[in-house]
């Protein structure tokens, strides 16, 4: 019952809607019965001995209860599904911001499309559970039971016998919900791996056209979609094998109805009228029972989305603000310094005990192989992971002490794999600071060297660039990653091989303008092009997760070493060539 006690919690004050509403559909469950022992004493007491005298009034009133139980049943119908939808959008609200507060290493587990089937398939199945599948069942329980009352007043006998069936529809109905839930279980799963691979699929549609692979991810997607198809068959299957059970056991209520109903008539232990109210509402019992399987089978589906949109609910971050975090009221100095640090995912161990410190208003380079390691540190600066040993000190307190959004806040990044949303160049630039003005924009693109090509956009600065970037090259998308990184005038600016997709005369230009900020600012480049960093103050070699070599760019080409290695590959150069100074 614990999806229950968590849903109640997350419908906050509207959760009187539902209470009403249910209250609301058990009355006019009870109402269903009057009717029936009116039609008893319009039997018994008017038309068997030709009273006419209480024949309107009992026609006024069956007529004054339908109108009454249609009115409430219109309300209720309006306070669950307000109560429904306005849950709905604050548990959404609510998982939204729980994702947002979530650390890399959620992402990495958790797949996009999964993330989605949640936030809309098992949310709308919550929804509809809550608005629909709740009061029926209210309706189901609350209808029978008056409905056994109401047999008990007229004949015990008859209604003993009709009782007896229930006992072997209630068994069929358990064992059917046993059997049911993990199949239900498995065919989340199913929907989950199908929408993961349509996802994935739009996303890097690119790739499946440039490898000309479109017949594989047809495959791909027809082997998951068929794995749902035959999930959902599965159950489809155990439903149909039970719920002619169900109804044959339910349809045997009205044979039994007739059969023993009429032998009592017969012995005159039975009026007419209460003949006609046991065969008017068999109903009563027969279709609760036969809808048993059908809300077994809905329930059993509510608690598997339950456990899946719970499952992201108490994900807790590993990467959080700390009861001694502070936000220092000014700004960062950008004084960066690595004190033994070391980093490993899992088993693998990416960075090993890294130290260096970063001066601020100073450039610093980092370079080296792919996979060194690069990357990593840059992620342990603004926190995207946390050091495995060690410290990452910002102006000479560990990052760890600083709110999160102070320290990224302080710390920008623009990285190597730019993303642009859905919105306009100037939207893009202006991200982290939406009251940017648009004069502050404009010379952000001038400094990131995106201006020129902004201007011959259709719209400019207005152009609505498309999901990820569509329309726009590598390079712009860069241009425009570093422009929005710009924005944020941060204390310290990390190029995470932001160039690299753009030619060599752009490189260099847009160094030219980062050497002239308008305002302090310490910048780590991280690169693999020795172009991009050789005239910092300071630059590091990484291979495989160590810092192996350091100095100034004339320094580590005297050295020989891997610096001046990759130094020669780049510029085509022989080793046994002379350098000049």
């Amino acid at each position: 019952m614990l999806e229950l006690k968590w849903l109640w919690k997350y419908m906050g004050p509207k959760r009187r809607y539902l209470v009403i509403g249910l209250c609301l559909s058990a009355v006019t469950s009870m109402m269903c019965v009057i009717n029936p022992m009116l039609s008893q004493k319009l039997i018994d007491d008017v038309i068997t001995p030709r009273n006419t005298t209480l024949l309107l009034p009992i026609l006024g009133a069956m007529m004054i209860v339908q109108i009454v139980r249609l009115s409430l049943r219109y309300l209720m119908i309006v306070l669950l599904e307000k109560n429904s939808q306005q849950m709905l959008d604050d548990v959404r609200t609510q998982m939204y911001d729980v994702i947002q507060g979530e650390d890399y290493r959620f992402f990495k587990y958790m797949r996009t499309g999964d993330l989605m089937t949640r936030m809309t398939n098992d949310l709308d199945l919550i929804r509809h559970s809550t608005a629909w599948i709740s009061y029926n069942v209210v309706d189901s329980v609350v209808l029978f039971i008056a409905t056994i009352v109401f047999f008990f007043t007229i004949n015990v006998k008859l209604t003993l016998c009709l009782a007896a069936v229930t006992p072997f529809i209630l068994l069929v109905t358990y064992w059917f919900s046993h059997v049911i839930h993990p199949m239900y279980i498995k065919l989340r799963e199913k929907l989950s791996g199908l929408n993961t691979v349509a996802q994935e699929n739009i996303e890097g549609n690119r790739e499946v056209k440039a490898f000309a692979r479109e017949e594989f991810e047809k495959q791909k997607f027809e082997t998951r979609n068929e794995d749902y198809r035959k999930a959902n068959l599965k159950i489809s299957y155990v439903g149909a094998k039970i719920q002619p059970i169900i109804n044959l056991l339910s349809q045997s209520l009205t044979v039994m109805t007739m059969l023993v109903g009429g032998i009592f008539m017969i012995q005159g232990s039975l009026t007419a009228g209460q003949f006609l109210a046991f065969t008017s509402m068999t109903w009563a019992l027969s279709n609760p029972l036969q809808n048993l399987g059908m809300l077994i089978n809905d329930i059993q589906r509510f608690f598997a989305s339950c456990d899946m949109v719970m499952e992201v609910f108490y994900a807790r971050p590993s990467i959080f603000n700390h009861s001694d975090s502070v936000e220092p009221g000014k700004r960062a100095e950008g004084d960066i310094e690595f004190r033994n640090v070391s980093f490993s995912a899992g088993k693998t161990q990416i960075v090993r005990n890294v130290s260096f410190h970063v001066k601020p208003g100073s450039t610093f380079g980092i370079v080296g192989t792919t996979g060194s390691g690069k990357t990593s540190l840059v992620s342990l600066m603004t926190r995207f992971y946390e050091p495995t040993e060690g410290t990452v000190l910002l102006d000479g307190r560990d990052v760890q002490k600083y709110k999160l959004a102070y320290l990224r806040q302080s710390i920008s990044v623009a990285m190597q794999e730019a993303f642009l949303f859905s919105d306009s160049v100037s939207g893009n630039i202006a991200y982290g600071c939406p009251d940017l003005l648009q004069e502050r924009v404009e010379a952000c693109a001038h400094t990131a060297d995106a201006d020129g090509f902004i201007k011959e956009l259709s719209d400019g600065y207005d152009t609505l660039v498309g999901e990820r970037g569509v329309g726009l090259s590598g390079g712009q998308k860069q241009r425009i990653s570093l422009a929005r990184a710009l924005a944020m005038q941060p204390s310290v600016l990390v190029l995470d091989d932001t160039t690299s997709a753009v030619d060599m005369e752009t490189e260099q230009n847009i160094q030219n303008r980062l050497r002239h900020l308008d305002f302090p600012c310490t910048k780590i480049i991280v690169a693999q092009r020795i172009s991009s960093v050789q005239d910092a103050d300071e630059i590091i070699v990484m291979d495989k997760g160590r810092l192996i070599e350091r100095g100034t760019h004339s320094q580590l080409l005297k050295e020989h070493g891997l610096y001046y290695r990759i130094w020669v590959l780049q510029n085509r150069m022989k080793a046994g060539e002379q350098i000049g100074a």
